[in-house]
């Protein structure tokens, strides 16, 4: 980059590591949380779609199909839902609407710092404890220090799967003049109870959702639920037609049906199933999830990561505070068996010196019969 460009842009800018969302080329992806069963397409429902037209700016039949299926019936008001090109438009939304400081448990969902920081907003880490809950004294305590604006709360929290306790966020809730927003992305598949039903309560408390994890991360869409002055300021921020007529269409379809649901109940079981097989293997520690994938320990994390990518499974490998642990999203009985497999022979992969260079062959070598695939279909 020219020097007289690097000087135009802002210092927090240049500070700031993008979210590396790709992974290595493998035939089981568990690595980003997706679901294992897409929506199924309906090709009438795709014509009906005018691409000429921009898509419908408020998304009425979006939103309203959303508050049937999703929303208790006392909340069914479109007034309260915001809609957003998936959960992290609305983040930065909330954040330009707010402003900083920024407040959050760690380790969480990267993307509240990432945007905040984005935005020229300071961002207040507090440790978990080890147990991984939150600990809301002292986040309370820094979010007064530090007057903060805003606090993030991932429940269930990603990467550790677990539920916060409920006591210890309606505290925060309570003792902090700022917006709570309580990130529910990954509900569907926890049996604690939602906070959808506090929203009367309190007028500081907002609720994010997301379709991206229960089979339609394709659409990019998520929700804000809060009170409707709330979200009549946060719509300020929001572009116009954000989200698309291909996805608004195809979301109104799926909340009627009952693929999700189904989909939902067969990740959860095998999750119960995959938590008890990784307990039996000697060497790593598992921690209990409430969402669609599960976290796990091991002294020998980045051999068992190169060791399952060669054997064609993505995990998802932390590095930081993190390093040492592993995480594997729920998919498929057949993508389930294919990673407990793969972790059932890391024996191997600890003796051989030569690992990493071995994954990324196979990461190579699975790239290529993807380009290959892709063009015998062209042919």
């Amino acid at each position: 980059m020219p020097s007289y460009i690097k000087k135009l842009v802002r210092p927090n800018i240049l500070a700031l590591k993008p979210y590396d969302a790709t992974g290595a080329a493998c035939r089981v992806k568990l690595d980003a949380n997706e679901s294992p069963y897409p929506e199924p397409l309906n090709a009438g429902l795709l014509r009906s779609v005018k691409t000429n037209r921009y898509p419908d700016p408020l998304a009425v039949d979006l939103r309203r199909a959303f508050a049937k299926r999703m929303l208790p019936p006392k909340l069914r008001d479109i007034d309260r839902i915001l809609h957003g090109n998936g959960s992290d438009e609305i983040i930065y939304n909330l954040i330009c609407a707010f402003g900083g400081p920024v407040v959050y448990p760690c380790p969480t969902f990267s993307m509240y710092g990432k945007i905040a920081q984005a935005l020229g907003e300071n961002v207040i880490e507090v440790p978990l404890g080890p147990d991984f809950d939150i600990d809301d004294a002292r986040l309370i305590k820094a979010f007064r220090k530090e007057k903060g604006k805003i606090v993030f709360i991932s429940r269930p929290n990603n990467p550790t799967g677990n539920s916060f306790s409920w006591e210890k966020i309606v505290n925060i809730i309570e003792n902090v003049k700022g917006i709570v927003v309580v990130d529910e992305a990954y509900q569907a598949f926890s049996g604690e109870k939602s906070f959808l039903p506090l929203l009367n309560r309190y007028e500081n408390l907002a609720v994010l959702m997301t379709l991206s994890k229960v089979g339609l991360a394709a659409l990019r869409i998520g929700f804000l639920v809060a009170n409707p002055h709330l979200i009549k300021e946060v719509n300020k921020t929001r572009l116009p037609f954000n989200v698309n007529s291909f996805s608004q269409a195809i979301a109104v379809r799926a909340l009627g049906g009952t693929g999700m649901g189904e989909g939902v109940k067969k990740i959860v079981s095998e999750r119960h199933r995959v938590f008890k097989e990784l307990r039996k293997i000697e060497g790593i520690t598992v921690y209990p999830s409430d969402a669609n994938f599960i976290l796990f320990h091991s002294p020998r994390a980045e051999s068992i990561y190169c060791g399952a990518i060669c054997e064609g499974v993505l995990l998802r490998n932390f590095s930081g505070p993190m390093e040492g642990y592993l995480r594997v999203t729920i998919g498929s009985r057949k993508e389930n068996d294919a990673f407990l497999k793969a972790i059932k022979n890391r024996a191997a992969w600890v003796e051989d010196p030569h690992i990493k260079n071995r994954a990324e062959g196979s990461h190579i070598e699975i790239k290529k019969e993807k380009e290959i695939e892709k063009e015998a279909k062209k042919g």
